[in-house]
């Protein structure tokens, strides 16, 4: 059985097996933590840079989670081995390494917790991970009970694998005084500047207990010995632990607590687990998390979750859409908006977008990221390609790549946060620039990015691409200094025609209508050099060959440029049915919206390395969640609300075992992408890439609340213009907006003709309110005809 449980704030899955990497995941401001069903995790903290403190047990390259994260035998995890002392048998929880199959299994993650309960053979185990608000570490709750009617005897023995920590340095010991396992190391380093760089690091790994353990082992060799982990050496013959330390030897944290409960009893225990710099954090750690009432430390992270709460609740004849919304998606906003995604260089396109969602949730926070944002532009008006969070920072790996788009998300960021909260006033804020000690307002910095966009372009007035746009690994269009993108024509149309309306608004007409002129120009250039066989090419590359055509062996369709065309109005009504039949006749699948198709089987070294990944994942041909909700949002942009519902429902995952089982996760997060290439490899379609860090957070709860809903800011006052699917005769949702209170309730009525709005109990003519009084509670009703078709 799989199920929402505890009113859709956790979900239950009851077989490890269906979906292997099914996961859930829990985070600070400081650290995340994913930890799958089995018990395998992935964990990262902020050393300043990105750390992890529990290792593969290899040398393996500094990396975050990676898409479709493998995991094997002696891969980082939490795991509990339970022995009978009397008859010799082990099983482990919550499933791996043992493997033994429980009696009854529940994988329960919540959303400040993940917890597991496992019975096998009379004993019940539930184990509670959760995390605090402020520190790195893991807190650890188990609790044991005997259901069996009978007294037991049994092993409680906690392994959680530190793996390789260094080649240099690498060891551990029990510390008697901190009752911790402490796991130490040196960080790697060759130049004499390293080691002054790296003195302030946590190079400790430590478990510790909230009572003294009756054995140890810190060698993971010695523990595992020749009977592997499924049934180590260490464990066989009733034996117990041999209190090993571990010299230059890969190092592991285990724990050996005797146990004889007598029927129906139970047993709990706690442990911390984590990084430290010396002994003195150990101790500090522990004191403040093992020697602190627990239910305090829970409360205090389920207030930190539900902070992150979000402004909409609904109610629609779609429960596990209710759910999906009401819970899950403002957390995984939250998450990125809270964390800058772990991160001290966010590239500029995820930092901005990242903000824009959480304008619903903390206002304050998108607009510490915009002026932040702006502050590190150049006076050209170039926007760089990652924000520095630190005086420290600085730009790394993809950030050292040159992308032309991120000029295009300062405006689309302001555009929803002024709607959202009416805040004006920052247009007028100073902010300086990266290379000059000039001050201008955000408004004219924002000019200045579309300024710079619609002058770095060919004698065609087509932008050129260096080596990407949005699609990072679309690398080799414009590498020789060439190549354009068509998808960032558009964008930039569409970026000048908000900004536009933001200026009129603001009273500066001339901006306005210079930005309308020249978004009205390129619209006819897109049109000119990129429609081609019923469909908008993706780019002309270095050697002036336009891509992304239906003559095109591989890649002939491309997602983004059809929806960006529909967001900058380039695509008329005509070429709006035709794209629109094209992406239905050769993107659509029932697991999402292909972001291309077909997918690149072989190098394509005019477009660049997006090619070389395998068909139908990531960014070559997968159902990549972000380019489905600019679909979305340019289906509701152009009233085609009936098709964006279906391609928002389709990125999620069915709480129902057959769809979790297809897709390999389950439905507490929108993933930033499904398995693509729906027709060249339908075995894998649809498998999720199990990694919540994505850009399609931010834009689904924007177009959940501003269009499925409706209710969006318009200056001073508030649109209401939802749009609901035919198929719900009905639905009610609240909203917070401005410091006001909406209750809304939408009805279809058959003996309607059009829509009618009450506010208050009195009709309104049209579908705005003037104004918004904060504290008040607007409380509307919208009533529609019957839905046509």
């Amino acid at each position: 059985m799989t199920a929402f449980i505890d009113n859709g704030t956790r979900f239950r899955l009851t077989d490890p097996t269906i979906a292997p990497n099914a996961a859930g995941y829990l985070w600070n401001k400081k650290m995340m933590v994913q930890v799958n069903c089995r018990g395998y995790a992935v964990a990262q903290y902020m050393d300043p840079e990105p750390r992890k403190y529990a290792h593969v047990p290899t040398i393996a390259g500094q990396t975050f989670m990676q898409p479709e994260q493998g995991y094997f035998t002696h891969h980082p995890g939490r795991f509990f081995y339970v022995r009978d002392n009397e008859a010799g048998t082990l099983f482990s929880a919550p499933y791996e390494p043992v493997r033994a199959g429980a009696d009854t299994y529940a994988f329960e993650p919540g959303l400040s917790d993940v917890r597991w309960v496992v019975e096998k053979d009379g004993i019940r185990i539930e184990t509670t991970l959760r995390l605090p608000v402020d520190d790195v570490l893991e807190l650890w709750s188990v609790s044991i009970t005997n259901v069996s009617g009978r007294a037991r005897d049994i092993s409680l023995v906690p392994y959680f694998p530190v793996g390789y920590m260094s080649w240099m340095n690498m060891g551990g010991h029990f510390d008697a005084g901190l009752n911790a396992i402490v796991c130490t190391s040196v960080t790697p380093y060759q130049k004499v500047e390293q080691y002054f760089k790296n003195r302030h690091l946590k190079d400790i790994t430590f478990l510790s207990a909230d009572r003294k353990p009756d054995h140890f082992e810190i060698c993971q060799q010695a523990f595992e010995g020749e009977g592997g982990l499924h049934n180590p050496s260490a464990l066989q013959d009733r034996a117990d632990l041999a209190d090993g330390d571990a010299i230059y030897e890969v190092p592991a944290a285990i724990m050996q607590w005797n146990l004889k409960l007598e029927a129906g009893a139970t047993d709990k225990l706690r442990l911390v687990f984590g990084p430290a710099k010396d002994e003195a954090e150990i101790a500090r750690l522990k004191r403040d998390y093992l020697d602190t009432d627990e239910a305090a430390l829970t409360r205090a992270y389920d207030d930190y979750i539900a902070d992150g709460a979000g402004s909409l609740r609904i109610k629609t004849p779609d429960p596990e859409f209710d759910t999906f919304v009401n819970n899950w998606l403002p957390r995984q906003v939250f998450y990125h908006g809270d964390t800058n995604r772990l991160t001290t260089d966010p590239q500029t396109r995820n930092y901005l977008q990242d903000a824009l969602g959480m304008t619903f949730i903390h206002p304050e926070k998108t607009r510490e990221a915009i002026l932040r944002s702006v502050s590190q532009q150049f006076a050209s008006g170039k926007m760089p390609d990652g924000i520095l969070l630190s005086e420290e920072a600085e730009l790394k790996y993809i950030n050292q790549v040159p992308h032309t788009d991120h000029g295009v998300w300062l405006a689309v960021a302001m555009e929803v946060y002024l709607d959202e909260t009416g805040d004006r006033a920052i247009l007028s804020e100073m902010a300086g620039f990266a290379d000059s000690d000039e001050q201008a307002s955000v408004a004219d910095h924002i000019t200045r990015a579309l300024d710079f966009l619609a002058g770095a372009v060919d004698h065609r007035g087509l932008p050129f691409i260096e080596q990407g746009d949005w699609c990072d690994p679309m690398n080799m269009v414009g590498y020789k200094g060439k190549g354009v993108s068509g998808w960032l024509a558009e964008a930039s149309s569409y970026a000048m025609t908000v900004w536009a309306g933001i200026c009129r608004a603001s009273g500066d007409e001339a901006t306005a209508e210079r930005l309308e002129a020249e978004a009205k120009s390129l619209n006819e250039r897109i049109n000119t050099f990129f429609w081609k066989e019923d469909r908008y090419g993706r780019g002309i590359t270095d050697d002036d060959v336009l891509f992304g055509i239906g003559s095109d062996k591989e890649g002939r369709i491309f997602l983004n440029a059809q929806s960006w065309a529909l967001l900058s109005g380039a695509a008329d009504e005509d070429r709006k049915q035709k794209l629109l039949a094209a992406i239905s006749g050769e993107l659509d699948t029932p697991y999402g919206t292909m972001m291309f198709a077909p997918a690149y089987t072989a190098m394509r070294d005019d477009v660049g390395r997006v090619t070389q990944k395998w068909p139908g994942s990531a960014e070559n041909g997968a159902v990549y969640n972000h380019a489905a909700a600019f679909y979305a949002a340019a289906l509701y942009h152009r009233n085609e609300g009936e098709r964006a519902f279906s391609v928002l429902r389709r990125m999620l995952t069915g709480s129902n075992e057959a769809d979790i089982a297809r897709r390999g996760q389950i439905p507490l997060y929108v993933p930033n992408y499904y398995r693509g290439a729906y027709y060249q490899f339908p075995r894998t379609a649809g498998r999720s890439s199990n990694l919540f860090n994505t850009g399609t957070a931010s834009w689904y709860y924007r177009l959940v609340i501003e269009r499925l809903f409706g209710l969006k800011g318009d200056g001073e006052g508030v649109v209401i213009a939802p749009q609901i699917p035919a198929e719900w005769p009905s639905c009610s949702f609240t909203r917070t907006f401005r410091g006001a209170h909406f209750e809304v309730s939408f009805e279809r009525d058959p003996a309607l003709k059009g829509r009618t709005i009450e506010v208050d109990g009195a009709l309104i003519d049209g579908n705005r309110l003037a104004s918004v009084e904060a504290g008040h509670t607007y409380r509307v009703v919208v009533r529609e005809g019957a839905a046509k078709g």
